[in-house]
């Protein structure tokens, strides 16, 4: 609007600024209009008297989404500092109709996704970002800069007449789209014909007594002289769908432009802080500060604010700024309370310049019946939900924390990751879990989503649960479908789950395949027992599953393996011994069987040395082979018979993994076998098996190998080395002592409170 233009006040905006906030407000007490639009989907004008709800706190977004396909949604963020949002309030505690008049979702959701865009367009977007020529044209490097010099920092008592400010921004935009157009986004002029529709409307109802309050670029676009006719026509033929709309909390960290909002701004934190401040912005931002960084352990005291302030201030005054900005802000906090260090000042920033703010949303907005079973179990539960990232520690033998690894399980299982598992910090025991829990926006639209599964939590990941078994094709995915359903407590869809599992597990031939499943049902099998779930069923398919490796894997071990081969299947050896230590209690026989399979590969010339290794060792874990027949099986497989590649294969699946050089450290006699073979590889082959030997023994803890080291500095024995598997070294028996066993054994219970 240029000075003295006729026609409606035209409020041009960033869509989330302070500034425009507050020079909003004072253009509306200004003008007092008879009627406020707002850029802004139509559909929401229904929700629009649930912002003045007490329970309705900001940063909200409307949501709107195709009624047939949630995932095909929208959002329109609203922070408090939003000049939308104050233009919102100003009209409802003054009984003013409030209206949004952009396109409506129904056609912009039904568009291809490319243009199914809203909101302020990115610079990224346009041939020129607008706020960087106009920065640039009075004489700043940075568009940020200088928005917040004649913008944010402007207070209202200052502006005898906000309308003026807006009457100049029109201007400038102007000459802008003058120059560039539409600003390369076609789309946006659909969307400023329907916005001239609706201003029409509000015409003939309120004449010129109205207000509109939109992006800045929109503006000259909305002030234009253009035909009913001619808008007509940009908006005829648009696609249409049927959509639903809500208001969904939203985050501070959702607002910033670091998030891949276009129309973000890049401290949100900062922004509402400013708005909220009515005086000294700077002392109060910086005291904000001190508290934070105090709370991690810091020394800063109310003398670092003071001077703190004092630097911002003369920072300012140097530029030639109005007041101080984040710019000066941040440096005087890096240089006085960090000590000039960015690792304190990137706590500030994530924490306050950003911010970890969730709103909040009435019980009366809308909302998919599963959203609301959700909201009740989270509030029974009193699991609140977040921004901010936190770690949750649960110990399944409590009923409540049971019940909440059931519901964020549940909630994996529809898609909606509200909770990660990570690593407990406590212990590993199968009563602990530990969750990495963070709310996002974005999951009120996959809860939306998963509404068509069922309208409770339970009944939607049930169901689920039963389709992605009956269209699994291939064993992995129901084994894993199948410790989800169990860490789960899904028991109604365990029936479609085992039965799609005992199909694939007959036909499948592949004991690798096979051999990776196992473990899946074994962890089942566990975790169902933790939380009292019925799972016998599950026990008997792993059971044979267990059975059919048995018979099928020394044949594959020796079907002329490649290395990698012979790799991944040394993963499958550990991975089903796990298991069947796990199944073995419930299964009769079926370590003796699995034993019985790992001494047929540690006896067979014709199986890969890396797994007749890893079976020896496996065998000697297990008490199950004698110290003695060990030695002798290693040195068969290091004999000068042997290939020096398939004897270092040997050591590898032998000695690689946890708790392989603690063995040899304790053990001279297989260390002294290894120096052995070792001192009598030829060169050439020495070269060839290096890399394996390094492998296997780079892995080991640096402790272990400097007592390795030793030893084979010491050189030949008996406090070294040891020529061959002779006599045990002084303190050594060649065999167990039960006698002298049993008495440490009796020290070690009492040391573990178990005597």
């Amino acid at each position: 609007m240029s000075p003295g233009a006729a026609g409606p006040p035209l409020l041009g905006i960033r869509h989330h600024g302070p500034g425009s906030a507050r020079a909003v407000r004072a253009a509306l007490d200004l003008a007092q209009p008879r009627a406020v639009l707002i850029e802004g989907p139509p559909e929401g004008d229904a929700l629009l008297a649930l912002a003045a709800e007490p329970g309705m706190r900001p940063p909200v977004a409307l949501l709107a989404h195709a009624a047939d396909d949630p995932g095909r949604a929208a959002f329109w963020p609203l922070a408090g500092f939003s000049p939308e949002w104050a233009a919102i309030r100003w009209a409802q505690a003054r009984d003013v109709p409030v209206r949004f008049i952009d396109l409506p979702a129904a056609h912009t959701l039904a568009a291809p996704e490319e243009e199914a865009e809203e909101g302020e367009p990115d610079a990224a977007a346009l041939p020129v970002d607008p706020l960087a020529v106009l920065a640039e044209t009075a004489g700043y490097e940075d568009p940020e800069q200088w928005w917040e010099d004649v913008v944010e920092h402007r207070g209202t008592g200052a502006v005898r007449d906000p309308l003026a400010a807006f009457a100049a921004l029109e201007e400038a935009m102007g000459a802008l789209r003058e120059t560039y157009g539409d600003g390369g986004r076609p789309r946006d002029l659909v969307r400023e014909a329907h916005m001239r529709q609706r201003m029409r409307a509000a015409r003939r109802e309120f004449g010129d007594d109205y207000a509109v309050v939109c992006g800045a670029w929109h503006v000259p676009a909305l002030r234009a002289r253009t035909t009913v006719a001619a808008d007509r026509a940009l908006l005829a033929g648009l696609p249409r769908t049927k959509v639903e709309t809500t208001w969904v909390p939203w985050t501070h960290r959702r607002l910033a432009r670091a998030g891949g909002y276009g129309a973000g701004v890049t401290s949100p934190g900062w922004y509402a802080h400013l708005f909220a401040s009515r005086d000294r912005p700077v002392e109060r931002w910086l005291t904000k500060v001190a508290g934070l960084l105090r709370e991690e352990d810091r020394q800063v005291s109310p003398s670092h604010v003071i001077e703190a302030v004092r630097l911002a201030e003369t920072l300012a005054a140097v530029r030639g700024r109005p007041v101080p900005g984040l710019g000066e802000t941040l440096e005087a906090v890096r240089a006085v309370m960090c000590d000039g260090s960015d690792v304190p000042l990137a706590l500030v920033e994530d924490r306050l310049v950003v911010g970890d703010v969730l709103g909040e949303v009435p019980d009366a907005a809308p909302a998919v019946p599963l959203q609301r079973d959700l909201t009740r179990r989270q509030r029974s539960l009193r699991l609140k939900a977040e921004a901010r990232e936190r770690d949750l520690e649960l110990d399944l033998r409590k009923d409540t924390d049971a019940a909440k690894s059931l519901l964020l399980h549940r909630l994996r299982m529809l898609g909606v990751d509200w909770g990660v598992p990570t690593a407990s910090r406590g212990g590993t025991g199968t009563f602990r879990e530990t969750w990495r829990l963070r709310w996002e926006p974005e999951l009120s639209v996959r809860v939306a989503e998963a509404g068509i599964w069922g309208t409770t939590v339970l009944g939607a990941a049930t169901a689920k649960a039963a389709a992605e078994a009956a269209r699994a094709g291939e064993l992995g995915e129901v084994t894993a479908l199948a410790e989800r359903c169990l860490l789960a407590g899904l028991s109604e869809a365990l029936p479609a789950v085992l039965r799609a599992l005992a199909d694939l597990a007959a036909l499948d031939t592949d004991v690798a395949r096979l051999a990776k499943a196992l473990p899946a049902l074994a962890r089942s099998l566990r975790y169902g027992d933790v939380r009292g779930t019925d799972s016998a069923a599950l026990g008997t398919v792993a059971a044979g599953l267990a059975e059919r490796i048995c018979v099928a894997l020394p044949p594959a071990c020796a079907a002329g393996l490649d290395a990698d081969g012979a790799a991944e299947l040394r993963g499958h050896l550990d991975g089903v011994h796990g298991a069947v230590a796990l199944l073995a209690d419930g299964q009769e026989g079926l370590r003796e069987r699995w034993s019985a399979v790992l001494r047929k590969l540690a006896g067979r010339d014709t199986v890969p040395g890396l797994i007749r290794g890893r079976a020896v060792r496996l065998l000697l874990d297990d008490g199950r082979l004698p110290p003695g027949e060990t030695a002798r099986l290693m040195g068969l497989a290091l004999s000068p018979a042997a290939s020096p590649a398939d004897a270092a294969g040997w050591i590898e699946g032998f000695a690689g993994g946890s708790g392989g050089g603690t063995l040899l450290v304790h053990d001279e006699r297989l260390l002294g076998l290894i120096d052995a073979w070792l001192v009598s590889v030829p060169e050439r082959a020495f070269i060839d098996v290096l890399p394996l030997l390094r492998r296997t023994f780079g892995a080991y803890e640096a402790g272990v190998r400097r007592t390795l080291g030793e030893l084979a500095r010491r050189g030949p024995g008996p406090r070294g080395i040891p020529a061959g598997a002779g006599p045990a070294p002084e303190g050594f028996a060649p065999d167990l002592d039960p006698a002298r066993a049993s008495a440490a054994a009796e020290v070690a219970r009492r040391l573990l409170g178990a005597a």
